[in-house]
C-alpha cells in the first residue's frame, strides 16, 4: 500500500493500517485505496444476482468478479495484478462462503486480458479473465447484461453494489453476498471513473468488494475499483471502473474464436499479458 498526497489508495487484495487506506472499489476521495467491503449494507437474497461471481485463492476469497459470457469473467486489473493468475480459482453460484454449496461451479483461468491498466494512478481497472471451461447456465449461473459503448449512466441514478468484501474497516469479511443502495455522483469523481455515494449516511464500499458489479437499471455499470477517505467515509465517493467505456473492446474478447492454444495472450495495445 502506498502514501498519497490526499487520501490514501490501494488494491482490495491488500492489507488496510489506520493510516493508510487501500483504493479499493468504491470511495473516490483524493489519493486511492482499493476497494474490499461493503460497510452498512444488508445480506442479498441467496442467488438474486446470478452472475456474481468469487475469485479466491487458498480457499478464501480476496476480490469479487461478474460472469459476462459462459466462458468469461470480468474483473478490477488491480485484483490480479502481480499475481499468477494460475494461483486463482473463479467460483460461480456462491452465496454463502462459509460453507460448501451444490450450486457452485468452479473454473480456473486460462488466459488474462487487460486495456492499458494504469496502477499508480488506478486508470483502467479492467480485466478480462478466461475460463478453461464454460459455465453451466442455469438460475444460479447467469450472465450479467452490460451497457453498450459509451451509453453509461448519469449523476442521480440509483443503484447497487454488491459483493463479500469487509463489513467494516476491522471486520471480517462478509460469509454472505451482501448489497447496497447508492447514488451516482459527479463531485469529487474523475472522469476516468463511474463514482457513487450514500446519502446521508456511512456506507459504502471496502477491502473485498474490489472487481464486484455496480448494477444500474439492470445493466453492470461499473467495477468496484478503489475509495478515498476510509471504507464508507459518508464524504468522498467509491469510485468504479465505467463498463460503457470498455465495451466494445469487452464484446471484441468476448466475440473472438478460440481455437489457439492458451499462451501469450495480449492486450489491445499489443502487450504480451
Amino acid at each position: 500500500m502506498r502514501q498519497s498526497p490526499g487520501p490514501a489508495m490501494t488494491p482490495s487484495h491488500s492489507s488496510s493500517s489506520p493510516t493508510l487506506v487501500p483504493l479499493l472499489l468504491a470511495a473516490l476521495l483524493g489519493g486511492p485505496a482499493l476497494a474490499s467491503e461493503i460497510v452498512g449494507g444488508r445480506a442479498a437474497r441467496p442467488h438474486a444476482w446470478p452472475f456474481m461471481v468469487s475469485l479466491q485463492r487458498r480457499g478464501g476469497h480476496f476480490c469479487g468478479a461478474t460472469l459476462i459470457a459462459p466462458n468469461f469473467v470480468m474483473s478490477a486489473a488491480h485484483c490480479v495484478d502481480g499475481l499468477n493468475f494460475r494461483s486463482v480459482v473463479v467460483v460461480l453460484g456462491a452465496h454463502d462462503l462459509g460453507q460448501r454449496e451444490p450450486t457452485t461451479q468452479s473454473f480456473a483461468i486460462r488466459r488474462v486480458f487487460e486495456s492499458g491498466f494504469d496502477p499508480q494512478r488506478l486508470l483502467n481497472d479492467i480485466v478480462i479473465l478466461q475460463l478453461n471451461g464454460s459455465a453451466t447456465i442455469n438460475r444460479n449461473v447467469r450472465l450479467a447484461r452490460l451497457p453498450a459503448q459509451n451509453q453509461g449512466v448519469g449523476s442521480g441514478v440509483p443503484c447497487l453494489a454488491i459483493g463479500w468484501g469487509q463489513l467494516g474497516t476491522a471486520r471480517p469479511l462478509a460469509r454472505v453476498l451482501q448489497e447496497l443502495n447508492v447514488t451516482v455522483v459527479t463531485a469529487l469523481c474523475r472522469r476516468t471513473n463511474v463514482c457513487t455515494l450514500v446519502p446521508r449516511r456511512q456506507a459504502g464500499i471496502c477491502f473485498g468488494d474490489s472487481g464486484g458489479p455496480l448494477v444500474c437499471n439492470g445493466l453492470v455499470q461499473g467495477i468496484d475499483s478503489f475509495i478515498r477517505g476510509g471504507c464508507g467515509s459518508g464524504i468522498y465517493p467509491d469510485a468504479f471502473a465505467p463498463v460503457a467505456q470498455f465495451a466494445d473492446w469487452i464484446n471484441s474478447i468476448i466475440r473472438r474464436r478460440d481455437d489457439r492454444p492458451p499462451v501469450h495472450p495480449r492486450d489491445p495495445a499489443g502487450r504480451t499479458i
